[in-house]
Order: structure tokens, then sequence, then C-alpha cells
């Protein structure tokens, strides 16, 4: 059989052996456009300050900041972000369909002490040419921060690694509770729980306050830190251990 990058097929050659379209052999991907990261930030500000905005009022908000926008762009951009009003849908990103997810655990649960449930949220961070994605795990009991990890995609691989961290350095919780983002669902992320004998509990809809610390451990990481710096570069962020972004205890 003749592989698709046989040296000796012509590129039409290649692209119908493996049945793609000339322009999509050539396609190369693009970044966000400068006005949309503008944009990006200036969002995610105004969430910060308005968590129930939905896409109309942020386009408003955006309007009246002297941005001609629309409300289908600022919802793109709000997803990508993965934002949503916590009164329409109260959780990070939406669940993977083949994700099965969890029942709610902490219902009328006094927590009182350190390693009875930590939790797990993602935001997002923007940078100066691009925005990258932080994904932190505390404890709900200390309100510490066990571990966290940075990635310019919404892949599960960066979560498993704080998970796996934070496991590795502080034993295992009782209860470990997240969203139903499909980071926190993937069979991967949840498999590491699994292993480690750790009870999955997951929010469903109207949980939103559940993730209030860690809310407001994003409020003050990014006004203290994020929005005063304009980093270059993943490296960047890295370095501000204690001094606004997050450090794990």
């Amino acid at each position: 059989m003749i592989e698709p990058n046989h040296p000796r097929l012509s590129v039409v050659q290649q692209c119908a052996l493996v049945s793609i379209s000339r322009s999509a052999f050539y396609y190369s991907p693009t970044g966000e456009s400068p006005l949309n990261l503008v944009l990006m930030r200036l969002i995610d500000e105004a969430f910060q300050e308005c968590p129930f905005y939905g896409a109309r009022q942020m386009a408003r908000h955006l309007r009246r900041q002297g941005y001609t926008v629309g409300r289908k762009r600022v919802a793109r951009l709000m997803a990508k972000m993965g934002l949503s009003p916590i009164y329409q849908k109260p959780r990070t990103s939406d669940p993977h369909p083949q994700h099965p997810t969890y029942k709610y655990l902490l219902k009328g649960l006094v927590i009182d002490r350190p390693n009875q449930v930590w939790c797990a949220d993602i935001t997002y961070i923007p940078m100066r040419r691009g925005f990258l994605y932080l994904v932190a795990i505390m404890d709900w009991g200390s309100r510490k921060v066990l571990a966290w990890r940075l990635s310019n995609t919404m892949e599960a691989d960066f979560c498993i690694e704080a998970l796996e961290e934070a496991l590795a350095r502080f034993g295992r919780p009782e209860i470990f509770n997240t969203d139903q983002g499909s980071q926190f669902t993937s069979p991967r992320f949840t498999g590491v729980l699994k292993d480690a004998g750790v009870r999955i509990s997951m929010d469903g809809r109207g949980r939103w306050m559940d993730n209030v610390f860690i809310e407001r451990l994003w409020r003050s990481m990014k006004y203290e830190c994020v929005y005063l710096h304009a980093f270059e570069t993943v490296i960047e962020p890295r370095r501000h251990h204690g001094r606004g972004m997050p450090r794990p205890w």
C-alpha cells in the first residue's frame, strides 16, 4: 500500500488517497485577530464584574466602549474563552455528549477539614499576542491552591497533569467536585480519580455557587496580576508565583 506522503505522489494524488480537498491539504490554522484579542480581554474584564452577562448584554457593553460588534461574534468569543452566564448555563464548558457524568455529592455536607473535598476550575488568561487557559486544583477546607497548569488548548491533558501533581504532593481527597465540562468528564481525568479511590462529584444545573471560592481566586488573580501585566510568553505567568498568580501550598 502506498503511503499518502510517499515522495513519488503528487499533491492531487495524496489528497485523493486521504479523501480531502486540495485547499484543505494546504490549510494552516490561524489565530485570532488583534481586534478579537482586545475584545476577549475586555469581555474577560467585564465578566469578572458581571458574570450574569450573556452575549447580548456583553455586545451592548462593548458597543458602549466604542467597538462595533454583533451578538454572534461575542457569543463565539465567549464560547472560546469558556465563559457562560451563571443564570443560563452555570458551567465552564459544555459536557461531552459521550462522557458519563456523576451525581452531586455535596448537598448538606459540612466541609470543615483539609483533604475532605477538592475542586477544580478553568479560567481564561489574556496575553499580549494570544491567550491561555489556567486550571487550578483547590482544597475547599483550607481554601488553598494545590496545583495549577497553563495550556493554549482546552484539551484535558493540562487538567490531568495538575490533578496528578496534587495527588502526588498532598495525598487524596475523599471527594473531588467539578462542573460538567468535557475536560473533567473525560474518562482519562475521572480514571485518575477512580484509581486513587476518590469519590467523584459534579455540579448540576443551578449549582454555580459551588464554584464561589475558586471564582474569588480568579477575580483576585486577574485584578492583582493578569490585568496589570501584558504577558508575552507562557513562561512569564509562571514567574509570578506569589505575585497574584496562584501558588501551590
